[in-house]
């Protein structure tokens, strides 16, 4: 390495200039990662444990009031209403949910207990993108006469904390109950058949007994084929639930959003909301600790400008000159993602296992999102500090010549 650059550079540099570069840029680099690994951290808590950038649904129905229903009605959408809402601006997708029309039973039995359970039960169906567990089993194939099955997850939750307790029945964990395979019952068109239903999901969106939509007009066609389903609720994506427009227009027309769904939706809104105005300010302070540690680098450029000039003429190339800038700029921002993503990871431990004892179903995610975020920067910022520096050195260069 070039010493005598290196020399140059030790006489000049102001501890408080860079003092102040690495405790501001700590500062607004904490300020960013914490926002993310927050929001990453606490966006389960109002999607009810769904992925981390979860999309804003909202599941439509008719208002059911006591003097509509003795005048008969209806609480199913026609197809112009469902147009009329499809149409709509805050509107980017909608789907149907598609009604079962024929005669569906369920039994399942527990070995050891004696116990068999059996109900008359109903199928519903929704387009496969609105489905938010994985897909890989939801196919359905007529010659395996094997169903793939979704249920609430506070279905599982009634049963274990409410009949299991009351009966003395061993509770069933979600991957216990994919291993059951109850069995169904079909009849319809003058037909009964049997089938085999598996679990494969439980949902937090989707407050229904969901089953592929190829089974359901599968099944329609050959169990009630004179029977036209039509929908009594819609499921739609929305680009903001808080949007004053979609109550607006719930009002107008007699409809209700499903289980408080667009009150959630819009406290994720808000935390969004919130998080960005929080990331914009950490950013703002990270922009401004790099101006004044490029402002440092240019002074100690500045006062070792006739110096630099001579180690030019006498045979050293810009580059060389530059490096020793380019590595502090580096090491330097180095030091400053290690300490920040240390103090993150020390802010995280006082605020996780409080929101674990409050929702102790959520699991403790990881932090490779934050540090990905923090490499990034790390990563920009270098590059454009080592641009930076190359460019004024250069500046130096043909300035002498």
């Amino acid at each position: 390495m070039n010493r005598l650059v290196w020399k140059l550079l030790r006489q000049h540099i102001s501890i408080g200039q860079l003092g102040s570069f690495i405790m501001a840029n700590i500062f607004g680099m904490v300020i960013v990662l914490l926002s993310v690994q927050f929001y990453k951290d606490v966006l389960p808590v109002f999607t009810e444990g769904d992925s981390f950038m979860k999309k804003d649904f909202i599941i439509a129905t008719k208002r059911v009031s006591t003097l509509g229903s003795l005048a008969g009605k209806s609480s199913m959408f026609s197809p112009q209403e469902a147009e009329d809402l499809k149409k709509q601006p805050f509107t980017k997708r909608m789907g149907m949910f598609t009604p079962s029309q024929f005669q569906v039973s369920a039994g399942l039995g527990m070995k050891g207990t004696g116990i068999y359970i059996s109900t008359d039960m109903f199928f519903e169906s929704v387009p496969d993108e609105f489905v938010d567990v994985k897909l890989d089993k939801w196919q359905f194939h007529p010659d395996t006469r094997l169903i793939p099955i979704i249920i609430p997850r506070n279905y599982l939750n009634l049963y274990n904390f409410g009949f299991a307790q009351s009966r003395n029945l061993p509770q069933l964990s979600e991957g216990l109950m994919s291993l059951i395979q109850m069995d169904i019952t079909i009849r319809g068109n003058g037909r009964a058949e049997q089938y085999k239903g598996n679990i494969i999901g439980f949902s937090n969106r989707l407050n229904t007994i969901l089953v592929p939509q190829s089974f359901m007009s599968w099944a329609n066609n050959n169990f009630s084929p004179d029977k036209e389903p039509r929908p009594n609720r819609l499921i739609i994506e929305v680009n903001n639930p808080a949007d004053a427009a979609i109550a607006e227009y719930f009002k107008k027309n007699g409809y209700e959003a499903e289980d408080g769904k667009l009150d959630a939706g819009k406290a994720t809104h808000f935390l969004r909301l919130i998080t960005g105005i929080v990331l914009a300010i950490g950013l703002a302070i990270s922009l401004l600790s790099f101006f004044i540690l490029m402002l440092s680098i240019y002074l100690l450029l500045q006062k070792n400008t006739d110096k630099l000039e001579d180690l030019m003429l006498i045979g050293y190339s810009p580059q060389k000159i530059a490096l020793p800038y380019q590595l502090l700029t580096v090491m330097l921002n180095a030091v400053v993602l290690i300490i920040s993503v240390a103090i993150v990871i020390w802010l995280r431990t006082y605020y996780i296992n409080s929101i674990q004892s409050l929702f102790p179903q959520m699991h403790k995610g990881s932090m490779w999102l934050t540090a990905g975020t923090g490499i990034v920067l790390f990563l920009t910022v270098s590059v454009i500090n080592i641009l930076i520096i190359k460019r004024k050195v250069i500046a130096i260069w043909f300035r002498k010549k």
